[in-house]
Parts: structure tokens; C-alpha cells; sequence
């Protein structure tokens, strides 16, 4: 039987990209360094010194992971050519019990395949961290109040989409409406790699529902993110450049939480960082998350430092702040939302503020930089 040249389309193009990705992870040459790896696992003075044994256990289990994906795809991969052949080599009675197995098969490696390449790309040392996001209202007031509102429940519903836990840190209340900030952290495997997508100016244009005359107004917030960094990071804090205030929650919480100063902020002097949590009953683990989060601030203030002196060599990108926007969502006098660094846009707004944000994320990690712009491309194509 013969496979209709649309399926056999697919199935090339699903073998070559997997073949290309199998190159480009360099699978073989990581295996080869799993097998050295292991051989220094079985030796027999392995564990005489602890801190190196760790080390060697973790590049090992780093590598596996990276092409933990790739290697089962490629599986699944080999399923799907045999399958192809068998379709081939019977008759046309014989061949239509399977061609309905072998469409639905490359529909899904398909899919699978898009995102195991979006994962090839989060590379970073940090990229499989947790991630912290912050969210800030800037000008426009209660506007700009209201829109970090919406921009809190937009990444909420992210990352429940993808299955990740969020929890909130710190969150302000708005003077009229909304909310002035909000910190989250959002849990999961590759957290960090997928959110630092989102860092940047998000700008909202719409006939404003507190303007009794029903003019449009146009509010910013600027979205945050850093990686959770782990404990066994050495980052230095000493404990006399720490400032330590407590306060009462300001949020919903009852009698307990509204009447003891449970909540904590904390002030780096040298580098007037500024955190706290108030998420927590306990006042002791508020200081501890607070703690954490400064020591994840410290480390991207630092990296931060880095890549500034590199742009001194290879160019400005830009800081990421005020007027700097990314994303413009347009609920009137049309519905648009557009990323202003790739090109990415649609016009089902409602989907976008229900946290459909993946094509806008894979986008921009497919540019490979935050400069970079891809062809337009229109997600309602």
C-alpha cells in the first residue's frame, strides 16, 4: 500500500529533524562521557573524598537528563519508520488497519518533537531552576494597578497549564484597585528557562473601566524573573549589610496572621536589594523564603554584571526597565496582543489573559537572543 504523500512528508520531516537534534545534543559524545563517568562511580576509592564523588555524580546525572528525551524520542522514532514499512509492504486491504495507527503516531511525535527541541534551547546553568517572577505597576496608577492584577492571574494560569506550583511571596495591595506588586514562585523543571522569557515592559492599551468617560488609556508593568538558586551555591552574605524589619501581613490570612509581625523585609545595604515574604504564619519561615530570594537576587546581580561587560564588546541590548516594553496587549480600539521582539501575534486576547503564553515564550527562545526578530508570525494562522 501506498502512503499518501502528505504522511510521508510528515514522517521524513519528523526523521530529519530528530536526526539533526540528535547531532546537535552531541548524544553519542555525552554517552561516551556517562560510560568514563560511571567507571569512576565503580572504582573503589570512589567515595574517599565526598565533595568530589558529588561532583561526578551530578555532571553524570546532568548528562543523562539532556538526553534523556532524545533518546526515548528516537525509540518512538524507529516505531514509527517500522511501521511505515509494514503500512508499505501490505496489501491495500491489510495496510488500512494500520494507516489510521501510523497518522495518529507521527501526529503525536510531531507535537513531541516541537518540544523537546524547545527544551534543547534551555541550555542555562539555571535553566532548570525554579524561578522567582515579580510583577511591578508602574505609570498610569490605578490602572497600572489593575493590569498587574490581570498580569498576576495570566502567569498563575500558566503555570498551572504546565503543571507547575505557584506559590505567592509577597503580594501589595493597590490604593483604589489591583495590586502595586506581586512576587510568586513558580516550581517546576525548567521553570527559570521558560519564564525569562517574559522579563520585561508589558504594556496595555484599552477603554479604561475607571474613566467615566470611557477613554482609552495605556498602562505598563515591568515583570521580573530570576532563577531560584540552589543551597549548594556558594554566595557570601554577611550578616552586618543586612537590614531586618518586620511587620503585620497585609494580606488575607485571619486573626493569627493580621495581629503578629509575621511578615519580613529585607534590605542588602551594599546593594540596597530589597526582599520579603509575608506568605508564611511564621515569621521565622518568611525569613528563611526571604533569605532564599536574596540569595537568588545576589546571584542574578552578579551574572547581571557579567553581561554587562560583555556588551561592552559585542553591543548595547538594552536594560531591561521602563521603555523597554516587550509585549503590547490591545483590547481597543482592536484585539491584539504582539511581541515586539519576535513578531509573534494573535488576536484572541481572552486566550492570552487565560495563560495560552507558549507560543510567545517558544518564539523567543527559538531567536536564540532577546535582539533577534523572527518573520511575523500569526498564532490564529
Amino acid at each position: 500500500m501506498t502512503i499518501e504523500p502528505e504522511l510521508r512528508t510528515l514522517i521524513d520531516e519528523i526523521t530529519k529533524r530528530a536526526g539533526y537534534l540528535w547531532r546537535y545534543l552531541d548524544v553519542e559524545g555525552k554517552q561516551q562521557r556517562i560510560g568514563e563517568l560511571e567507571q569512576e562511580m565503580g572504582a573503589p576509592s570512589f567515595w574517599d573524598s565526598q565533595e568530589a564523588a558529588q561532583k561526578v555524580i551530578g555532571e553524570s546525572n546532568l548528562l543523562k537528563s539532556a538526553i534523556s528525551g532524545i533518546v526515548g524520542y528516537k525509540a518512538k522514532v524507529d516505531d514509527m519508520k517500522a511501521l511505515a514499512e509494514l503500512v508499505e509492504e501490505a496489501d491495500d486491504e491489510e495496510g488500512e488497519e494500520f494507516v489510521g495507527e501510523l497518522a495518529a503516531s507521527v501526529e503525536a511525535l510531531r507535537k513531541e518533537l516541537d518540544e523537546i527541541e524547545i527544551q534543547s534551547f534551555l541550555s542555562g546553568p539555571m535553566d532548570r531552576n525554579n524561578a522567582i517572577l515579580s510583577i511591578h505597576a508602574g505609570a498610569g496608577g490605578t490602572e497600572s494597578c489593575d493590569w498587574a492584577d490581570m498580569l498576576l492571574r495570566q502567569y498563575t494560569r500558566w503555570a498551572e497549564r504546565r503543571g507547575f506550583t505557584v506559590e505567592v511571596l509577597d503580594i501589595g495591595a493597590g490604593e483604589e484597585a489591583g495590586i502595586n506588586s506581586a512576587s510568586l514562585r513558580i516550581v517546576g523543571p525548567y521553570a527559570y528557562g521558560y519564564c525569562k522569557a517574559e522579563r520585561g515592559v508589558h504594556r496595555l492599551v484599552r477603554i479604561s473601566p475607571f474613566d467615566a468617560n470611557k477613554r482609552r488609556h495605556t498602562s505598563f508593568c515591568s515583570v521580573d524573573v530570576i532563577a531560584e538558586v540552589a543551597d549548594d551555591i556558594d554566595i557570601e552574605i554577611n550578616d552586618d549589610d543586612l537590614r531586618i524589619d518586620t511587620y503585620r501581613s497585609s494580606g488575607k490570612g485571619g486573626q493569627h496572621v493580621n495581629k503578629t509581625d509575621s511578615a519580613v523585609r529585607i534590605t542588602h545595604l551594599p546593594t540596597n536589594i530589597v526582599v520579603q515574604c509575608q506568605n508564611e504564619r511564621s515569621q521565622i519561615k518568611n525569613k528563611a523564603s526571604a533569605m532564599k530570594q536574596l540569595k537568588s537576587r545576589l546571584y542574578e546581580f552578579e551574572e547581571d554584571k557579567k553581561r554587562s561587560e560583555m556588551e561592552k564588546f559585542y553591543g548595547e541590548k538594552g536594560e531591561i526597565g521602563w521603555g523597554n516594553q516587550i509585549r503590547s496587549y490591545v483590547f481597543q480600539p482592536y484585539q491584539m496582543v504582539k511581541d515586539l521582539r519576535t513578531g509573534v501575534e494573535t488576536g484572541n486576547i481572552q486566550a492570552v489573559q487565560d495563560g495560552d503564553l507558549d507560543a510567545f515564550i517558544h518564539a523567543w527562545l527559538r531567536a536564540g537572543c532577546p535582539t533577534s526578530r523572527n518573520k511575523d508570525i500569526k498564532m490564529d494562522d
